[in-house]
């Protein structure tokens, strides 16, 4: 079986605040090394998938220079491999992606030259790892049209970000009631779909060139009727971190957890991403070290408690750290303290600093002098 793999990584994401001013969130650097992106693409190559669309937008340099030309992912291959696919500015106009369905849409022509029998559409800012040849077996069995991932989520997600969907006894859904404002239960819908390509296309024919530009909103639930949609329901680890950064900071920190590390890292296959060649942390003697994160090339001559700490970090002496995210290439200066707070990269907090977040989390923008 063919598939081809589609990833929307073109999402700005406001409630990111300045962590997404320069990126799109799919580029948002998370556990000390890695990027958003990499857990879609890893799960769609680990599941067999060889050819891949990732679909960008906002601010896409950083996103660009991290796939490069798939290689980390074995994407750069002749037959299949990885297409990024930006909006583009011809004779006819300027077409700007309007939705989900009108970024696929603009572009059709990788769906009709393909040999690809079948579609998975997934996010490029969704943490999770899983097998999709589970999804696929599923889509079969049921006889479905369209395969939508949900999950039960607890009461650590705010539920009124999601689509929360009813179905029957046999799985197949029924309605979804996008952010509803009182929610009547718990099951979400993930964010991506699985159907065979030829009744893509001809959704997005029908639909798209009378205004209709999301996929969930303005194709998939008006023909929750017509066609038979079922919810494969995942039971594994999930976050979406472009909800807020909260949800962001609570990712990250979740990877301090040995049962999610074990889960993400362990199963299913390998994470792939682009590598630096860093040489291992360094810990000098004054270095105190607890239940943290400490990526390649930091120098820690400081406190370092529950946080995580990206690489070519550097805390000097007298600096402690706690429940903080501290990305790339940022300095921590003598006697400073950080805690509660997530630092972009390249930034400085200067000696002596006292930058505490009571009662919420302080962010601050790529190379900031704090």
């Amino acid at each position: 079986m063919r598939v081809l793999g589609l990833v929307l990584a073109g999402g700005r994401s406001d409630n990111l605040g300045v962590l997404t001013l320069k990126r799109a969130s799919a580029a948002m650097p998370i556990y000390g090394k890695y990027r958003a992106i990499d857990f879609t693409l890893s799960n769609m190559v680990n599941s067999g998938i060889v050819k891949v669309g990732v679909l960008t937008q906002y601010n896409p340099r950083s996103l660009m220079d991290h796939l490069g030309s798939g290689k980390e992912w074995d994407l750069d291959r002749k037959n299949g491999g990885l297409f990024i696919l930006q909006p583009y500015v011809s004779s006819e106009g300027n077409f700007w992606y309007k939705g989900t369905a009108d970024a696929i849409y603009q572009n059709m022509t990788l769906l009709r030259r393909g040999e690809e029998d079948f579609v998975l559409i997934g996010s490029g800012d969704h943490i999770y790892k899983i097998d999709f040849s589970e999804v696929f077996r599923f889509h079969f069995h049921k006889g479905a049209d369209i395969t939508l991932l949900v999950k039960d989520l607890d009461e650590s997600y705010d539920l009124s970000q999601y689509g929360i969907v009813e179905m029957d006894e046999d799985g197949r859904i029924l309605n979804i009631e996008e952010k509803p404002e009182n929610p009547k239960g718990n099951t979400a819908f993930l964010g991506i779909y699985f159907m065979n390509k030829f009744l893509l296309m001809d959704l997005l024919y029908s639909f798209v060139p009378h205004g209709r530009t999301d996929l969930l909103l303005d194709i998939v639930i008006p023909n929750l009727k017509k066609l038979k949609v079922y919810g494969y329901r995942f039971t594994g680890y999930w976050r979406n971190i472009k909800k807020s950064v909260k949800e962001y900071y609570r990712a990250n920190m979740d990877i301090l957890d040995s049962s999610v590390r074990e889960e993400l890292f362990y199963r299913n296959g390998k994470v792939y991403t682009k590598l630096k060649d860093m040489p291992p942390p360094k810990f000098s003697g004054t270095a105190v070290v607890e239940n943290s994160l400490i990526s390649d090339g930091s120098i820690i001559t400081g406190t370092v408690r529950n946080s995580i700490i990206f690489r070519g970090v550097r805390i000097k002496a007298g600096a402690v750290v706690e429940n903080s995210i501290v990305m790339e290439g940022t300095t921590i200066e003598e006697g400073a303290m950080v805690y509660n707070a997530i630092i972009d990269k390249e930034s400085v907090v200067r000696e002596e600093r006292k930058v505490i977040g009571e009662g919420e989390i302080l962010v601050f923008e790529k190379r900031a002098v704090i």
